[in-house]
Parts: C-alpha cells; sequence; structure tokens
C-alpha cells in the first residue's frame, strides 16, 4: 500500500472516530431534551391535552422545541458518520454504502426542513397572530405535515441503516454493528404495520414516537460501536505511517 493510500485511510478513520463520538453525545442529548417535551396533544399526551387549532401553545415554547435544535446537530453528524463509512467501505461494498448514504441524504433534506421551520415560522406566527394555516404545519397536530415528514424522514434513515449494514463484515465487532442497523431497520418496518393495522391512517402521533426512539437507539449503539472500529483502525493506519 503506497504512502498516500495510508494517510487518506488515516483520515478516513480520524473523521469517522470523532464523527462517531460525536454524534453518541449529541443523540443522548437530543434525547433527554426530547423527554422534557411532555405531549399536550394526540395519543402519548397524559392529561390537559389540547385540541384543534392548536393555537394557544405559545407557551410552549422554547421548551418544547429545544430539542428540535439539538436534532439538527444530531443530523447533520450522522450524514458525516455516513459517508465516513462509505469511505471507509470496501471497494465491493461501495454500491450499498453509495445507496445508505444517498438515503441519508434525503433523510436530512426533509428532516432539517422539517425542524427548522418548526422553530423558526411556528413561534413567531403565533406571536403576531398569523395563525391561519399553521393548525397543519404546527407539531401538536397528530394528523399534521410536522408529523408525516417525521415519519418519513426517520424511515428514509431506516433505509439507510439496511444498506450501510452490508459494509461491516470483517469480525465480531462489525457483525454486531450490522445487526444493529438491520434489527433497527426490521423494526421500524414491524412498528410501522402492527400500528397501521391497528390504528388505520388514524395513526396520530404513535408511529413517529415509535421510529424516532428506534432510530435514535440504533445511532447511540452503534455511533459506541463504530467509534471502536474506527478506533482501531486509526490505530493501524498510525502504527503504519510510523513506517515512513
Amino acid at each position: 500500500m503506497d504512502k498516500d493510500t495510508i494517510f487518506a485511510d488515516l483520515k478516513t478513520s480520524q473523521v469517522g472516530f470523532y464523527s462517531a463520538i460525536f454524534l453518541t453525545i449529541i443523540t443522548i442529548i437530543t434525547f433527554g431534551f426530547a423527554l422534557t417535551a411532555i405531549p399536550i396533544s394526540g395519543a402519548n399526551c397524559p392529561t390537559g391535552c389540547i385540541g384543534y387549532p392548536y393555537l394557544n401553545t405559545l407557551s410552549q415554547y422554547p421548551k418544547d422545541f429545544i430539542w428540535m435544535y439539538f436534532a439538527v446537530v444530531l443530523i447533520l453528524s450522522y450524514v458525516v458518520l455516513m459517508v465516513s463509512i462509505h469511505t471507509y467501505a470496501a471497494k465491493n461494498k461501495k454500491i450499498f454504502s453509495q445507496i445508505g448514504v444517498s438515503f441519508a441524504i434525503i433523510t436530512a433534506a426533509i428532516l432539517l426542513i422539517d425542524y427548522y421551520l418548526q422553530f423558526s415560522v411556528i413561534p413567531i406566527s403565533l406571536l403576531n397572530g398569523e395563525t391561519e394555516g399553521i393548525p397543519l404545519f404546527i407539531q401538536y397536530n397528530p394528523h399534521g405535515i410536522f408529523l408525516a415528514l417525521e415519519e418519513l424522514g426517520y424511515m428514509t434513515m431506516s433505509l439507510s441503516f439496511l444498506f450501510i449494514s452490508a459494509v461491516f463484515n470483517k469480525n465480531h465487532l462489525e457483525n454486531a454493528v450490522r445487526w444493529v442497523f438491520i434489527i433497527g431497520f426490521l423494526l421500524s418496518i414491524i412498528s410501522f404495520i402492527l400500528i397501521s393495522l391497528i390504528y388505520g391512517l388514524d395513526r396520530m402521533d404513535r408511529f413517529e414516537v415509535a421510529i424516532i426512539g428506534i432510530d435514535w437507539l440504533v445511532l447511540l449503539v452503534n455511533g459506541i460501536l463504530i467509534g471502536i472500529v474506527f478506533k482501531r483502525q486509526m490505530k493501524a493506519n498510525q502504527l503504519s505511517t510510523s513506517n515512513f
């Protein structure tokens, strides 16, 4: 292996390691803030629930919106990690990792737009009394566009898990990574089918909560495991570079 290839592999493992660790940390933080946003509408609302048109919700700002800021960073970190995995993948696996990265980019496009519009448009619109059409977009509407885009975004994320899983098959650690990705995808599909069979079109926020929880757990667990994979690769690359 030539010098340039070894140094390129070292850079890939470094970016992969730090992005995996950062993704793990930001996922924990996002999870924590999301749990503080107690639902005030939908299927998971405990008591004192509000109903349509959900316009008396300005008092929930910023508490119910903080987690979205961290979720934006989470999504960006996830894309960086997916690109790192694609670069790390063996040549005969790159077709699968490229598909995985493509789904990751679709996921990012959907969720970044969804979250950014939510915390940039809804609060100021409510504050200024500009409420025409708002009920369809507000996060408290269990049949609204915000939840539908979240469902779509996290479904494409689970698809990215399925394809990127093909990269990992070199050892027991990588096999664990692969199966966490595959199981996450399968759980997402199963939860969608079961919730749809039970509730039909009136899923409300049940599937949204389920798939976010599944995908974030996959990112949390595999963020740690992939971090270890890249750490080992980084040490091997550093040992090789010391020979030059």
